[in-house]
């Protein structure tokens, strides 16, 4: 443990000291050239790290796995539209697309209507109780998904009837006189995929929490005290008053959290590795990566990943812009 803390420290030293020298090295540049080229080129010098960074680490992979997309799983032959015929004419990659659709519509909306009733009603307690309530929802934020996983999986397992059920869900069942359930087995009606989604709501309400009740705290209170003074009814103050002041943190809340589903791979992972019909882009990805080694059609799923964000990104972009101009 101590040495990998001292690899992260020296890590963290020589990112940093890296970084100063490559601007310090800039600067001196700029300060060789003439003054009036210097005023004009120092804003560009300085930003082009962050330029070089975007296309070595984010446009040149996203160019390669499109051309890789069109080729053969060894990226040696050209193969046009197979990857993509392969993948969408199997049933179980359609199986994995449906259960993706649904967490991409389950996760956020959920995150956003429990982390606004988190928002609205801890906002009525007193400080401390506040705080206290707010840090513990929050926590489960500090937790890598992979850990969380771990957790939820524990709550969730089976052990054969007869024996002392470690699972909470299955010990309940039990002591009531039923048959223990292997819960993540079970896909009727994709309940085992219901079961893995929670895990990251777990995680993701405190985010959502904290964002909102900063802008429930930011509605005025001569609003509110005007729609209780002409009758308004708590509910009303609620979705007609403070709903509305606050549209564009949700807004904000909902495409971040869809963008974080988008990528969710951990979960799925260590709980199922995709089994029992709860598979999703991002393990499907992985295993085509590295169990299957069809380069092909990891691109081809990488690219249809970027055609399904790409339109929320611009979305997000678009609202941003509206919000800033708003201000």
């Amino acid at each position: 443990m101590l040495i990998k803390l001292i690899n992260a420290f020296l890590t963290v030293l020589y990112g940093v000291g890296a970084a100063l020298l490559v601007y310090y090295a800039l600067n001196k540049i700029a300060e060789l050239l003439p003054p009036k080229w210097e005023e004009r080129l120092k804003p560009y010098l300085y930003i082009l790290p962050a330029y070089l960074a975007i296309t070595i680490y984010l446009l040149y992979p996203a160019i390669q796995s499109i051309i890789n997309s069109f080729q053969d799983r060894a990226s040696e032959e050209w193969v046009g539209f197979a990857n993509y015929s392969d993948l969408l004419g199997s049933p179980a990659f359609r199986d994995t697309m449906i259960n993706t659709v649904l967490w991409m519509i389950v996760v956020p909306t959920l995150t956003v209507i429990l982390g606004l009733a988190v928002a609205t009603l801890a906002d009525r307690l007193g400080p401390t109780t506040e705080k206290l309530t707010k840090t513990i929802i929050f926590l489960p934020m500090a937790i890598a998904l992979a850990g969380s996983a771990v957790i939820w999986d524990t709550l969730y397992n089976a052990k054969p009837a007869g024996q002392d059920q470690i699972g909470v869900q299955n010990a309940i069942i039990t002591a009531l006189g039923f048959d223990p359930v292997v819960w993540l087995q079970e896909s009727t009606l994709h309940l085992n995929s219901f079961l893995l989604m929670l895990v990251l709501l777990w995680a993701q309400v405190g985010f959502a929490m904290v964002l909102l009740s900063a802008a429930v705290k930011g509605v005025p209170v001569d609003t509110l005290e005007a729609a209780r003074i002409d009758g308004a009814t708590e509910r009303q103050v609620f979705f007609s008053v403070i709903v509305p002041q606050v549209k564009g943190t949700i807004i904000t809340v909902f495409i971040t959290v869809l963008i974080a589903v988008l990528k969710i791979f951990d979960v799925v992972y260590v709980m199922t590795n995709g089994n029992f019909n709860t598979n999703v882009l991002g393990n499907e990805f992985y295993n085509q990566l590295t169990t299957n080694f069809n380069y092909g059609s990891a691109a081809a799923i990488v690219v249809i990943m970027m055609i399904v964000v790409i339109p929320v990104m611009f979305y997000q972009v678009r609202h941003f812009k509206a919000e800033e101009a708003n201000a």
